[in-house]
């Protein structure tokens, strides 16, 4: 349902990605794991055909997101970190918009925005501004309208960064009755949120994947997810290019 096939992405010298490659499959929980500016979301926004890689190919249930972005787009649901929202919009106006947008039938629409609300858990603020909700209610605000078009795939980058244990709960709540029915790939740099929700690690460190097995062989506590992490990331690269020629070999 998700494949990275070596996806590169280089800003001038700088190496964000390298080859990154990996598979998702039909009803995983996957969580890309790493330390902060190892380049998740920049393989995410590749993914989600926001962002057009140096090299390499995204596919989103076996649509190519270069060629076929549009198809893509409707078999997935992405809601980036810190993804922004209409703060003067409420939960209710938000999701009659996007169902618009979606294309959603008019006569499906109400029963499926009451769906995702229910699932969201936003019948209390409902009504309310989303620039006055709490940001665990304005991430949730976020998910639900990108799950509003019933996608088969689900990526959400950092969903819980910044919340306060209840709404961490709460979202972890939410992603797991989702993975009911989806697959989902969700990054974060926190391992306990791996432990709550994954059933698979894909760990990526300086641009490149070091780590691609399920939860339990990335470990069994969370001491031993913490001596994985340090292993993982104890060695460091140069992410710069020191000239032309390597910038053209990675762009092929």
């Amino acid at each position: 349902m998700i494949r990275a096939q070596q996806l590169t992405k280089v800003y001038g010298r700088f190496v964000a990605t390298e080859n990154v490659s990996f598979q998702i499959a039909k009803g995983e929980i996957a969580c890309f794991l790493g330390p902060n500016g190892a380049g998740k979301s920049t393989t995410m926004k590749m993914l989600a055909g926001f962002l057009a890689p140096t090299s390499g190919s995204a596919f989103i249930a076996g649509r190519d997101m270069l060629k076929d972005r549009v198809e893509g787009a409707r078999r997935l649901g992405y809601f980036p970190e810190n993804g922004s929202l209409y703060p003067d919009m409420t939960p209710e106006s938000l999701l009659k918009f996007f169902a618009e947008a979606r294309q959603i039938p008019r006569t499906a629409r109400k029963k499926r925005i009451d769906e995702v609300v229910e699932l969201c858990e936003l019948q209390s603020v409902f009504r309310r501004p989303i620039g006055r909700l709490s940001r665990g209610f304005r991430q949730r605000v976020g998910m639900a309208q990108a799950l509003l078009h019933d996608p088969d795939v689900v990526i959400l980058d950092e969903p819980t960064s910044g919340l306060d244990p209840n709404q961490i709960q709460h979202v972890r709540d939410a992603i797991k009755k989702i993975g009911r029915t989806k697959t989902i790939l969700l990054s974060t740099h926190i391992l306990q949120e791996v432990r709550a929700v994954a059933t698979r690690v894909v760990f990526v460190s300086d641009g490149r994947i070091v780590f691609d097995g399920s939860v339990d062989q990335f470990g069994k506590t969370i001491d031993d997810f913490d001596e994985k992490f340090k292993e993982l990331t104890k060695t460091k690269r140069n992410r710069y290019l020191s000239n032309p020629d390597e910038i053209r070999a990675l762009a092929r």
